[in-house]
């Protein structure tokens, strides 16, 4: 061995002795959880750090207990109301199509809008009854002809164009909503299915992940779980939530405060 080497050798030797018992920093692992919202202290107490079917059953006793329901006529100036156009307080955006148009237009002719049931009546037969048929949380206004043609078809992607609703398409089993709409809808199909359970003499609602729209189920879940992760809540659908829980039915879509529930369930 050269002189070099040997020096070079004996300098890594006293390298490596500085190193023995040296405690080094210890790093943390990463954490990632939601950040935490304003009624996570009070109205969702006690569902916070719950996750799968234990989250559900905690979330379907906080929505449903001391809920106002509010009758079909209500619904009308309810949702002249909820669905008001930010930018022109005398019309309402119509779900589907974006379109804004007079508050003085609801009815059922053409060029109308109407109340459309998201989870659509027939997939639990519960009518416009006070209850589910009435819960604001999932009925919109939409256009009358629009509203027609999704009908009670389960959400799905694809199909044709759907005239007078740019970016919606539809075939003959299934809907899909254009994007600005799309995790509006999944997160109030999803909010049906924990509402409802079958335990206040209405139908257990389940979402499945299925387009043959049997009673009391709505799909498709993996699709809905899809749009509610691209098209986070809004603002417009936040006021929403919040009008509904002050002033209408004293109850929340924990789906639009929480969006990250939906995975931590389904």
């Amino acid at each position: 061995m050269s002189v070099a080497q040997i020096r070079r050798w004996k300098a890594l030797a006293a390298a490596a002795t500085v190193l023995v018992g040296l405690a080094l920093p210890a790093v943390a692992a990463p954490t990632a959880s939601a950040a935490a919202g304003p009624y996570d202290s009070t109205y969702y107490k006690n569902a916070i750090g719950k996750t799968g079917a234990g989250l559900k059953a905690s979330l379907h006793t906080i929505i449903g207990t001391g809920q106002t329901k509010i009758s079909y006529d209500a619904v009308w100036n309810a949702l002249k109301v909820l669905d008001q156009d930010p930018n022109n307080t005398a019309n309402v955006i119509l779900l589907y199509s974006g379109t804004s148009r007079a508050k003085s237009l609801n009815g059922g002719s053409v060029g109308n809008w109407n109340r459309e049931h998201v989870w659509a009546q027939s997939h639990g037969n519960f009518g416009t009854s006070a209850g589910p048929g009435t819960d604001l949380h999932h009925l919109r206004a939409a256009d009358v002809q629009v509203n027609s043609t999704r009908g009670n078809k389960d959400f799905d992607k694809g199909g044709s164009a759907v005239g007078g609703a740019p970016g919606s398409y539809t075939d003959a089993d299934s809907f899909e909503p254009r994007d600005a709409d799309k995790g509006d809808v999944a997160r109030m199909i999803l909010y049906m299915a924990v509402r409802y359970e079958g335990g206040d003499s209405w139908p257990d609602l389940e979402p499945n992940d299925s387009i043959n729209g049997s009673t009391r189920f709505h799909g498709r879940l993996s699709v809905l779980k899809q749009w509610n992760e691209q098209d986070p809540p809004s603002d417009f659908e936040k006021r929403r939530n919040q009008i509904v829980f002050d002033t209408y039915q004293k109850n929340r879509n924990p789906f639009v405060d929480h969006p990250e529930w939906v995975a931590a369930i389904w």
